[in-house]
Parts: structure tokens; C-alpha cells; sequence
């Protein structure tokens, strides 16, 4: 009976749907974070909303549990589910921006990066990640933190609209007058609510920038880290900049004699005429020392957003772990830096993004998102392509995080939560929004089904 509901189920979807048999499963099942090895039933890769739709009742049916790919970047896996199906939407990245109006309407496997090109010939952006690859669907519904967000706000600060196929398979849209509490909880409470088909944002006047790293020796990061902190709060809000500590990566193009030395860096993106960009930027490395390199050129946004993809394929090993940060003590940069003097491998890293201007302008109730009073959101992650290594990269990242966690305010961005134990995390991250996000769940999702994610669970699951 199960093969001949298969049958139908494969019969009635225009998208392929890929069987363990098939030759192209390991590929297609892969994930972006090699740590995490999953094997689904099936995989329904969707071309429009009817497929999700199919997708979603064949599964309903059949009692499988599903997890939502959108573009495939999650960190902790949840993108997919072993012995269940993966609705994969991957495929379905339409971009259609609206110059008059400055909107875009994306689809939800749609990367960072497809967002950007389409939107790049307008002379317009939607704030978003730092990271070209990352999926546009994933990084939305949990918040969406970069360099445009000190003068636009977060992602989802810039969501208009969704269009959401909900557990019980209906179709709603999704707005600030048409189911407006689900609106509410799709901004920063990730997928817990249903699978978005289509994402509606404005977007922004954003064409060349003035942008790029600078690096520093890690014996000057006391300094650098301490003017970064010191600085920005006063800085134009064109000015985006968020501080790490990290290794300059032994790789061309990085200058050879510098290549492999621990390091703090810079990298900022100042959106506006480029001299005044490099105005500010004198102000702040007129008080450093000599950084090993300042590579801040002018270049179109997209240059910027797709600069680190080379450095960062599918596939390699990931550990992370974050928090909201309030205040960087001196003492907590003595504790990072410390930290960073244990660099398990070239790609490990340390980021501090910040969180204010834009953001703080919105009420912490207005969203899901709970964090409006934080100052930066902090993550940590331990990377490296020898799966060899995952045991020393996630010791190093739990280690670290330990040592700075008690200068940390409560909670973490849900996106860099991974492994992060029972649902005492999540009420911190959602603080006073976690009680109405339950009730939420408990509308639109009574049985829980979506629960491979940050879940939500509803009271009486």
C-alpha cells in the first residue's frame, strides 16, 4: 500500500522526487554543514506552491515527519530529517523587483546571492547576510543581521508580506492587515508557523559601496577591538562594521608573508558616496595601530556580499554556538582574545555584528524577534574541511563560548544556535514574545508538525 501511494505521490508532483535508489540521492541529500549526515525517505523537490502542497499531504498521510529546505544553508541540518521527507524548495527562486515601489518578491530557494543580482541592475538591496550563499527563506525567518542593517534593520524588519502554506495545507498570505499575528511570528520566529512560498521586502537605494576587510595582528586586537566599540555607537549609520577575531587564511590572494597569523579584523561596508566613507574610516584607523592589510575599495554591493564564498564551500565541518552581547567589557575582550590565541584551524572564527541604529528603533513586541536592546550578536564557529577534526573544532567552540558566556546577555540569534540543549535557550532568545510565539504555534500548528527547527511546541503537543 505504501509503494502504491508512493507511486501516486511521485504521479502527482511536476518536481522530481528522489528515492534512496536513485543515483543522484547522496548528492542531492548532501548538506551544507559536512558535521551533519541525514537520510530522508524521500525528497520532494518542489518547482511551485501545488508541489508543496502535494509534498505536505502526502506526508500528513503517511505519518512521515518533514523538515523545509529553502537554499540549504542551515547550520545545524535542519533543513533535512532521516527516514522522513524533505520538501526541498530549492528550485523555486523566481526574483521579481518592482524599481517603482522598491519591493521584491523572492522565492523561497532563492540564495542571498540570487537576491542580490537581480536587485544589483536597480540600484537597489534588501538587507540581508554576509554571505551570498546563504538561503534567503532560512536567514529571513529567524531575523537577518548584515551590513546594511545599522540604517535598514534586520531582515524581516524589511518583510512585507509572506505567502505561507500552513500544516493543515492551506494557503494564506500573510501581511500587516491580512492574518497579521502570523505575520507577526513569521518575523524572527523561524519556521514554526508553516512553509513560506514567497517572501515580499523592500528594498533600498544600494549600488557601489566603499567596503572591504582590514587586518590586524592579533597582538593589537586589545586596541582594535577596544576603538571598534568605542566608535561605531557615534559612526553614520551607512556605516556597517562588525568586528573578528580570526586567521589570515593561508591562501591567495591574502599577502603571503602575513598568510596563517592570527588576527583581528575589520570589515565594514559604508554605503554612500565613497569619500565619505573613506572619511569615516580614517577617523577610526587614524586612532590604530597599522593594520597587516587594508583591502576598502570601492565595488558594486554584490562584489562585497559574494567576497567570502570562495573560502566558505558546501561541505565543510561546522560547530557553532552564540549569544546577544549587551556591553564588550575590556575584560570580555581579554577573554576573546584569549580564546582566539587557541585557533583550532585557519577558517575558525569569532564575529561580533551589531545591533542598533534601524533596529533598535523597533519595539522588542512588534516582532518575534525579542533582541531590540542588544548591542552586537555574537557567534562563534569552529570550521574545517577535515571531518577529522569535528571532535577539536567543537571542543574549541564549546570552550570558548563558555569563557565568554558570563559577559553575555541572555539568549542567541536563533541562526547560530546549534546544539543548544533544552527549551531554556529559546525563551531567552524570544524573552517576553515566547509566551504569545506558544500561542501562536498553537493556531496554526496544534500538532506540532513543524518541529524540525528551532522548535516552538505548542502547549499541548
Amino acid at each position: 500500500m505504501q509503494a502504491m501511494a508512493t507511486e501516486t505521490f511521485i504521479g502527482n508532483m511536476r518536481g522530481p522526487v528522489i528515492r534512496r535508489t536513485d543515483a543522484d540521492y547522496d548528492v542531492v541529500r548532501s548538506l551544507y554543514n559536512g558535521m551533519i549526515d541525514k537520510c530522508p525517505m524521500l525528497i520532494a523537490r518542489c518547482t511551485d506552491v501545488a508541489d508543496v502542497v502535494t509534498a505536505l499531504n502526502f506526508a500528513k498521510q503517511n505519518d512521515l515527519q518533514v523538515a523545509i529546505r529553502g537554499g540549504g544553508h542551515n547550520g545545524p541540518g535542519l533543513g533535512s530529517v532521516s527516514e522522513g521527507l524533505m520538501i526541498d524548495m530549492s528550485m523555486m527562486k523566481g526574483v521579481r523587483v518592482n524599481p517603482t515601489a522598491r519591493t521584491v518578491r523572492v522565492g523561497p530557494g532563492c540564495t542571498q546571492g540570487d537576491v542580490d543580482h537581480a536587485t544589483h541592475v536597480y540600484g537597489l538591496a534588501v538587507p540581508a547576510g554576509i554571505v551570498s550563499t546563504t538561503g534567503i527563506a532560512g536567514l529571513t525567518l529567524g531575523g537577518g543581521t548584515g551590513y546594511l542593517t545599522r540604517k535598514h534593520g534586520l531582515t524581516i524588519d524589511n518583510l512585507l508580506e509572506a505567502d505561507v502554506v500552513l500544516a493543515d495545507g492551506s494557503i494564506v498570505t500573510a501581511n500587516k492587515s491580512e492574518n497579521a499575528d502570523l505575520y507577526w511570528g513569521l518575523r524572527g520566529g523561524g519556521g514554526n508557523f508553516g512553509i513560506v512560498t514567497s517572501f515580499l521586502f523592500q528594498a533600498h537605494p544600494v549600488n557601489m559601496v566603499y567596503a572591504g576587510p582590514v587586518f590586524w595582528d592579533l597582538e593589537n586586537a586589545r586596541t582594535v577591538m577596544q576603538k571598534y566599540r568605542d566608535f561605531l555607537p557615534g559612526a553614520p549609520e551607512e556605516l556597517g562594521a562588525f568586528v573578528g577575531l580570526k586567521t589570515v587564511l593561508p591562501v591567495d590572494p591574502f599577502p603571503a608573508e602575513h598568510q596563517g597569523k592570527r588576527a583581528c579584523a575589520i570589515i565594514a561596508c559604508y554605503n554612500g558616496p565613497t569619500e565619505d566613507g573613506q572619511a569615516v574610516i580614517a577617523k577610526l584607523l587614524g586612532e590604530l595601530p597599522p593594520p597587516l592589510f587594508n583591502w576598502m575599495a570601492e565595488m558594486p554591493y554584490p562584489t562585497l556580499q559574494s567576497m567570502f564564498d570562495p573560502f566558505l564551500p558546501k561541505g565543510l565541518q561546522w560547530y557553532w554556538r552564540g549569544d546577544f552581547v549587551k556591553e564588550l567589557t575590556d575584560e570580555a575582550i581579554d577573554a576573546h582574545i584569549a580564546q582566539a590565541q587557541k585557533l583550532p584551524s585557519a577558517l575558525s572564527l569569532m564575529h561580533l555584528y551589531p545591533i542598533d541604529g534601524a533596529v533598535q528603533r523597533i519595539g522588542s513586541s512588534d516582532t518575534a524577534w525579542n533582541a531590540r536592546n542588544a548591542t552586537w550578536s555574537m557567534v562563534i564557529a569552529g570550521i574545517d574541511p577535515n571531518p577529522q577534526k569535528a571532535g577539536e573544532i567543537t571542543r574549541w567552540t564549546k570552550g570558548y563560548w563558555e569563557a565568554v558566556h558570563p559577559y553575555s546577555a541572555d539568549g542567541c540569534y536563533v541562526n547560530f544556535m546549534m546544539d543548544d540543549g533544552d527549551d531554556s535557550r529559546l525563551k531567552a532568545t524570544y524573552g517576553d514574545n515566547y509566551d504569545r510565539l506558544v500561542a501562536l504555534k498553537g493556531k496554526y500548528d496544534p500538532t506540532n508538525f513543524f518541529r524540525v527547527n528551532q522548535n516552538i511546541r505548542p502547549l499541548h503537543s
